[in-house]
């Protein structure tokens, strides 16, 4: 990684050099691939010492400030948030190259094919009516109950019968 160092109003002495070299040696990793131009400004003004740092890597342009008394710690700060961004740019470059499907994504996938492959329950009913009725009786009681069919014992036959509504309103009878 290519350094440059600006001071304003302060002169860059080598120790701040050495810091900012160490913490860019920490996440030089990041910028692996093309290399990377940093440009560190440090400068001191009404006692708060301010660092910025512009990083020009892959066709994006990086940059952080901080403002804080102590110029090692704003400098500590800055680069941290460089890397944050770094990283999230990093990420998005490999998801993009990659086109990886991220994880929440899969998760959704696959609670989609949980609910598709997921077999109907069957609810047994054990109300089936012991005295026989006859098939006028089945419609009054199909009229006013909330079901879409009743299953009765016919009276005339004293064989099972289904007696169901159709779409059309009109009702529909099943006798074995």
């Amino acid at each position: 990684m290519k350094l440059e160092f600006t001071g304003r109003h302060m002169e860059v002495t080598p120790a701040l050099r050495a810091h900012v070299e160490d913490h860019f040696k920490k996440i030089e990793h990041l910028f692996d691939g093309k290399p990377a131009k940093a440009h560190v400004i440090i400068e001191v003004e009404r006692g708060r010492h301010r660092s910025e740092i512009i990083i020009n890597w892959r066709n994006e342009v990086l940059t952080a400030e901080s403002r804080i008394s102590d110029m090692y710690l704003s400098l500590s700060q800055t680069i941290g948030k460089i890397e944050k961004q770094a990283r999230r740019l990093k990420d998005k470059v490999i998801d993009k190259s990659h086109k990886a499907i991220k994880a929440s994504v899969i998760s959704t996938l696959g609670d989609r094919s949980e609910k598709a492959v997921r077999m109907p329950k069957i609810v047994e009913y054990n109300s089936l009516g012991a005295k026989p009725m006859s098939v006028d009786e089945a419609l009054i009681e199909l009229q006013d109950g909330k079901h879409q069919f009743l299953a009765f014992r016919n009276a005339e036959s004293n064989k099972i019968a289904v007696l169901f509504k159709q779409k059309d309103g009109d009702y529909g009878l099943i006798q074995p």
